[in-house]
């Protein structure tokens, strides 16, 4: 694992195209959120410890949310050939596990990774309702602490979705995003062989 942080996109940019299957075995595309007061795109997979210490509150958050007419997305780029606990198969376990009320998308290929500059798990990317970005940064200031290879407490900072919810508020509530905003902290993303951004 590689601590990784966001690349940043550029606020304003326009949310990149995307159709990817999700768990269901459906399709589901950017068009379908066209009339969502804002859309967040998370960029996650199974097994990062990252990813892991944000699901409980990251489910709760969402349904909050999508209550107030916020979409939520998850795409899962990494390259399941390396990374079994990824695969699409487990990714429906991760869903039903965690509980989470949005469509869970496989990037097979990695082309969405790559149109949205995607750089690590989680990766939170907030479109407004025009589709427009307003938010690319972390969920919190929260982080899981590292005890041995492979192992990793959140008891010492609990997850709290701070700074993502800040981003909706201002949103829904037509005021400004506050535009200092912190990148967000994971594992790399998991390119196939020869398949890495420049």
């Amino acid at each position: 694992m590689a601590m990784t942080a966001s690349t940043m996109m550029e606020l304003g940019t326009k949310a990149p195209f995307f159709e990817l299957k999700n768990t269901e075995n459906t399709l589901t595309s950017l068009n379908d959120f066209s009339e969502d007061k804002a859309l967040v795109v998370l960029f996650i997979c199974n097994h990062c410890p990252y990813v892991i210490h944000i699901a409980p509150a990251l489910a709760e958050l969402a349904k909050t949310y999508q209550a107030k007419g916020v979409a939520f997305v998850a795409i899962n780029s990494n390259d399941t050939d390396t990374y079994q606990a990824d695969s699409f198969e487990n990714m429906a376990k991760e869903k039903a596990l965690r509980g989470y009320s949005f469509p869970y998308l496989f990037d097979e290929n990695q082309d969405v990774a790559k149109a949205f500059d995607a750089a690590c798990t989680p990766d939170i990317f907030v479109f407004d309702g025009k589709q427009k970005l307003a938010y690319r940064g972390q969920f919190d200031s929260s982080r899981p602490r590292r005890i041995s290879s492979g192992n990793y407490d959140s008891s010492e900072s609990i997850a709290t979705g701070e700074d993502l919810t800040s981003a909706l508020d201002a949103i829904i509530n037509n005021e400004q995003v506050n535009i200092e905003q912190i990148a967000s902290i994971g594992c790399n993303i998991k390119w196939k062989l020869g398949n890495e951004p420049q």
